[in-house]
């Protein structure tokens, strides 16, 4: 059974004790209103309680109280009219609140429903990232890893956003990168692409011919059997790294995509291109030449991959989140620490919300000793 299912039931064990709110109040209008003098009428607040009850119970319980607040002013209009069974004004007060209980019973049943079916899309959700844009494995080969995907749709779990990473014979090659657009088009293009690359990865000897590769297999006609618009191309930013078990030195073609970090002793360097190429799925435009270029990746070295919606993250004030100042200072030897750290301190920056959706992967270089991890400031 999906977990989300299970978060619903947690209400309804709760209101076994909020319930006795409700009951209370209508026991005390009902006494006051009995004892009170016969120009007083407080039957009309009884309609309080079922109206709460809904904040913390279920139809069966809303149905419960409301039918329990009728009684109430049955009871009422007895007691205050002996003479008579119950008077109009008692008559008109017992239809209120049972035509208010009603619709309360049934707009608690359509919320239910409606929730239960808000969980199984988040469980559906869930199931797809596992099987589109699993978490890397904590080891690959001689690396160790963290990897984490952050969407900016509160209700989303995968977006345009996209990473994988394959072990070769001689290392592991990785790619992370990002869809233009958003939508079921941007997750479509992006499985595309990771079903590209973990096909070809071990197939193409060289990282030219890989990336070669990737750009024929990003369809830039988005409507089938339809001519494309200047304006519809798809194209994804990205950038494929292959990273040696001995040699060392990393190797990288970028396709127009934020550049690499790597960390030595807490101090930060950005790998930018000299060379870049243009997004993957304009290379028929473009006819693009790809360089291979490279960069040391040493024992105790971290490598920080990451998209724009980390870079691009806005505080309130409207400035950008400022990744390699934030991580100056690390001297960790944990991922997994890592990018936790990173989390927080992002979703502490935009204060808990993301405009655009987020990658962070972190690579440790083999052979890293232990170390004492300094907080980011």
């Amino acid at each position: 059974m999906p977990q989300g299912l299970d978060r619903l039931r947690a209400p309804a064990r709760g209101a076994g004790v909020l319930v006795a709110i409700p009951i209370a109040w209508i026991v005390l209008v009902c006494v006051v209103d009995v004892l009170a003098p016969s120009h007083i009428h407080l039957g009309p607040l009884l309609v309080a309680a079922p109206a709460i009850t809904p904040s913390f119970g279920g139809p069966r319980t809303v149905g419960l109280v409301a039918a329990l607040a009728v009684v109430a002013q049955t009871v009422i209009g007895v007691l205050r009219d002996p003479g008579e069974l119950l008077s109009a004004n008692h008559q008109a007060q017992i239809l209120a609140l049972v035509l208010v209980g009603a619709s309360l019973v049934v707009f608690c049943v359509l919320r239910e429903r409606r929730a239960k079916e808000l969980e199984q899309v988040r469980y559906v959700s869930e199931a797809a990232q596992r099987v589109v844009l699993p978490p890397l494995p904590r080891r690959l080969g001689p690396l160790r890893t963290a990897s984490l995907y952050l969407a900016a749709e509160a209700e989303a779990q995968i977006g345009g956003d996209l990473y994988a990473a394959a072990r070769t014979a001689s290392g592991t090659r990785l790619i992370v990168g990002d869809v233009r657009g958003k939508g079921m088009t941007a997750v479509s293009d992006a499985a595309l692409l990771l079903g590209a690359f973990r096909v070809a990865a071990h197939r193409q000897a060289g990282l030219e011919e890989l990336v070669a590769h990737l750009d024929r297999s990003v369809c830039w006609d988005p409507e089938p059997g339809g001519a494309a618009g200047p304006y519809d191309e798809t194209f994804i930013t990205a950038t494929i790294l292959e990273i040696p078990d001995r040699d060392g030195r990393v190797r990288m073609v970028s396709c127009g995509h934020p550049p690499p970090v790597v960390l030595r002793e807490g101090r930060p360097r950005t790998m930018t291109a000299a060379r870049p190429a243009p997004p993957l799925g304009l290379g028929q435009l473009a006819d693009p030449q790809y360089h291979v270029e490279g960069f040391p990746f040493e024992p105790g070295d971290l490598l920080l991959l990451y998209t724009d919606g980390v870079t691009e993250a806005r505080d309130p004030d409207g400035t950008f989140y400022p990744l390699t100042e934030r991580i100056t200072g690390w001297t960790g030897s944990d991922c997994d620490a890592f990018v936790s750290r990173l989390r927080r301190d992002l979703l502490r920056h935009v204060g808990g919300r993301l405009d655009d959706d987020a990658v962070m992967i972190a690579i440790e270089c083999p052979g890293h000793t232990a170390a004492a991890s300094h907080a980011m400031r």
